[in-house]
């Protein structure tokens, strides 16, 4: 499995990928963020799915990207590339796969912005080819492992957000991810864009930098529970007893 996030504020974009690859009873460390930087712009691909389809699907691109006479001007056309790659090791792997027991399940997170985008753009790429964007009411999208960290994104992270708590958001939602999934770890890498910047920077952290953030965010549940008001429960909690009053009756 994987856990790859695209974050959309509108300070800018966040994207976090771990690096766990299972294969069989093996588990190696593989990046899934790819960066590119033009002169018309910056862009970068993460992607969940078979690895196969992911190295196939990019080395088409990149061939594509490269034989291409024109420069693109904006982020769509780039992603309109990419998904007509996708679309091609589909029609030459597809049945392969399906006949083998697999699915040819690669999605893909592009972001970035090029010259003529007004504004800092991020996709999401599903595995017919057909792509969504993201808005104020999507400010993120997650591929992969999808359930867990889903709900502190959705509590915790609005458009109006800066990057630095859309990363904060991005990195305990990869934890509880993490811990309830034996196929998502460390080390992740981390990308970052700033509006017209035209660069995407990168970061790797290992388990060891953000041993105390998921120490801190742990003990501070904890604490979150026993502090929670428990009043509402004494009216269930009143029916454990015979007397139905919370007071025990003869043993």
């Amino acid at each position: 499995m994987t856990f790859c996030l695209g974050i959309n504020v509108q300070d800018g974009l966040v994207g976090i990928a771990d690096t766990r690859l299972t294969s069989g009873n093996e588990c190696l460390t593989a990046r899934k963020v790819t960066t590119y930087e033009t002169d018309g712009g910056a862009l970068f691909i993460m992607t969940s799915g078979l690895r196969s389809i992911r190295d196939k699907a990019l080395t088409y691109f990149e061939e594509a990207l490269a034989n291409r006479q024109e420069p693109f001007t904006k982020l769509y056309q780039v992603v309109n590339l990419f998904t007509d790659q996708v679309r091609r090791v589909s029609s030459e792997d597809k049945e392969s796969l399906v006949d083998g027991g697999l699915s040819f399940d690669m999605k893909a997170l592009i972001g970035g912005q090029l010259r003529d985008d007004q504004k800092h753009k991020l996709y999401l790429v599903y595995p017919e080819g057909n792509w969504v964007d993201t808005g104020r009411a999507t400010p993120y999208h997650v591929i992969g492992s999808t359930g867990y960290g889903k709900p502190i994104l959705d509590r915790t992270l609005t458009y109006a957000d800066s990057m630095r708590h859309a990363f904060k958001a991005g990195c305990l939602a990869f934890d509880s991810t993490r811990i309830s999934a034996a196929d998502v770890d460390f080390p992740i890498d981390v990308v970052l864009y700033a509006p017209n910047s035209f660069r995407v920077v990168e970061h790797r952290f290992q388990k060891d930098d953000l041993a105390s953030i998921s120490n801190w965010w742990q003990e501070h549940l904890r604490i979150t529970m026993r502090d929670l008001p428990g009043e509402w429960l004494e009216e269930a909690f009143a029916k454990l007893t015979p007397n139905g009053d919370g007071e025990s009756g003869p043993s």
